[in-house]
């Protein structure tokens, strides 16, 4: 008997216990709502129905737009790492590590907080389904910075050199990373992230558990050899030349554009339905904007430039917020916010507070969006990218007011606008407007000394760690080598690695094709190692390399005479063989 009160009582204590979990998860589900980010790649302001595009069909997204509350003035970098640093820290990029888009300068520092990691702390599910570009190797990869769940290009998209090379330049049935781990996909790559992200979704509300998921797409981003052939056939019929601004209109790759942004449209109607059969649309936020311009001289409203300038043609993106239980459609704001206002704005919406200690740069906007009557400040907005190692002070920089705005191409120039009187900026007043002029660069320097020292060398790179059991095999590509020799992506290069433990490593060099008789050459730390590559192999190994704790940098070449084969990937395993 007393062994049969026991029972009881432990059984009891179970159902008390799962009926506590029903209602924390219920709790959790009602007062933290799911949140869902797309990002397209290189899609600009003009290249929407409902934002004046008259060729373009983008049904769903005009619809998503009708429903949404709207801020008309969102800012973002005009490159797309950048945008990315900010949109998941809500910081300047300056102060993440990352300052452009290849040759090392697109990882993130991993002392930085995404928005990813406080949301899986306050009982999320997180998930990235697309392209990261911030950092390809352990501890940079998404499932180091806060994501559950990862399926992922490489680098900053399909087609440059962080890609394997089994992919072979593949938007279709690409080769992606899930994980982790190298995974073939089947099917188009943004119909890949959006079914993967509908999966993640489907699990998670099964499980009763709020989610975030974040949906960058690469497309429309080129190259624009392989698009779905439908939408393509659709736009190469049209004579695209009223809204290409081109000296010489290429309407073939216009059309693939249009092609891959169609797809995409698609995918986010099918989202939408997805949300819809779950019954979860009152509760589940659904945000869309681009990372930066548009991808050649096209239709952007009112605006002027394009992909990688300052005008506001290139850091000028739309911006969509769904959330039916809270906004009818009818909202709207013209306050100038930029992108790392939306990590701060998107922990509002989730009822979440930032982490005791953590200092960022964004402002929620949320306020703005519900139409309150909130002070806000007339701030300046700082937006600047080049190419080279570290930033230059008023070098192709913008610092946008919400009326003033100065900008340079090249640090030498200066261009001043009335953003409330000349949005298209054809009058530049630096000449009639001195004392304005002078405090603008001013206040430029004080933010850009401010960025620039917000850790000690605050523009060297971060290391790339090997060695861990969070990532036994590192592959290194030339997306985040230090460019030795070369242009563009470099003809040489060497990595910056941290080996976290005592431990022997196997070291291959691997090219597209085999090469034999060519040399490949391996410097790592003191250890300097040559061999000859064997007829039909397009891979060398150097086995048994012993390595210490500490900073490490590795050079790898693969050379006949003079010549150099600049496309190869360094594979880096703790133990073992590679095969």
């Amino acid at each position: 008997m007393r062994q049969q009160r026991y029972e009881f009582i432990f059984l009891f204590f179970c159902v008390m216990m799962w009926i506590s979990s029903c209602d924390t998860k219920k709790q959790l589900m009602e007062n933290h709502p799911n949140i869902i980010l797309i990002m397209t790649d290189d899609q600009g302001y003009g290249d929407l129905g409902v934002t004046g595009n008259s060729i373009i069909e983008t049904p769903n997204i005009d619809a998503m737009a009708s429903k949404s509350a709207t801020m008309s003035n969102f800012y973002v970098s005009p490159v797309c790492a950048p945008t990315r640093a900010s949109l998941m820290t809500g910081r300047y990029n300056y102060r993440t590590g990352v300052i452009d888009t290849y040759v090392g300068r697109a990882m993130m520092h991993t002392d930085e907080v995404t928005i990813a990691e406080i949301l899986k702390k306050a009982g999320y599910a997180t998930g990235i389904f697309g392209k990261w570009h911030l950092g390809d190797c352990y501890p940079m990869r998404p499932l180091d910075q806060g994501f559950d769940e990862s399926m992922v290009l490489k680098g900053g998209g399909l087609a440059q050199p962080s890609e394997p090379f089994e992919n072979k330049r593949r938007y279709t049935d690409p080769v992606l990373f899930h994980n982790g781990h190298m995974v073939q996909t089947l099917g188009y790559c943004t119909d890949v992230y959006f079914r993967s992200a509908t999966g993640f979704i489907k699990k998670n509300v099964e499980a009763e558990k709020p989610f975030f998921v974040y949906l960058p797409t690469n497309a429309p981003h080129g190259p624009f050899h392989d698009v779905p052939e439908e939408l393509l056939n659709v736009y190469r019929k049209m004579d695209l030349s009223s809204i290409s601004f081109e000296e010489k209109l290429d309407n073939e790759r216009l059309a693939a554009i249009f092609a891959m942004i169609g797809n995409v449209d698609q995918n986010i109607g099918r989202l939408f339905q997805t949300i819809e059969q779950l019954g979860i649309q009152k509760n589940t936020i659904v945000v869309f904007l681009t990372d930066n311009g548009p991808n050649t001289r096209r239709y952007v409203g009112e605006l002027r430039g394009m992909k990688g300038e300052v005008h506001e043609g290139g850091i000028r993106a739309p911006f969509y917020m769904y959330w039916p239980d809270v906004f009818k459609g009818d909202e709207y704001s013209d306050v100038r916010v930029a992108h790392y206002d939306l990590m701060p704005t998107l922990l509002e919406v989730a009822g979440v507070s930032l982490p005791e200690g953590l200092t960022i740069d964004g402002r929620s906007f949320l306020p703005l969006l519900k139409g309150k009557d909130i002070s806000w400040p007339d701030r300046n907005l700082f937006l600047q990218w080049h190419r080279g190692e570290e930033p230059q002070p008023f070098k192709h920089f913008s610092m946008v007011g919400q009326k003033w705005k100065l900008l340079s191409a090249d640090s030498a120039d200066f261009e001043l606008y009335d953003l409330e009187t000349d949005p298209g900026e054809s009058h530049n007043l630096a000449d009639e407007k001195p004392e304005l002029l002078e405090k603008m660069k001013n206040g430029y320097m004080t933010w850009f000394d401010d960025v620039s020292s917000t850790r000690e060398n605050n523009y060297a790179k971060p290391r790339i760690v090997i060695g861990s059991d969070a990532e036994v095999e590192t592959v290194l590509t030339a997306q985040d080598w230090l460019r030795t020799a070369g242009r563009g992506w470099g003809a040489k290069g060497k990595w910056l690695l941290t080996v976290e433990g005592p431990a022997t490593f196997d070291v291959t060099i691997r090219v597209s094709e085999s090469k034999p008789g060519w040399h490949g050459s391996l410097k790592l730390g003191e250890v300097v190692v040559d061999k000859v590559f064997s007829p039909n192999d397009d891979k060398v190994v150097f086995e048994g390399i012993y390595l210490e704790p500490g900073d490490i940098d590795l050079e790898a070449t693969v050379t006949q005479g003079d010549k150099i084969e600049p496309r190869l990937h360094v594979i880096v395993k703790k133990g073992g063989v590679n095969n």
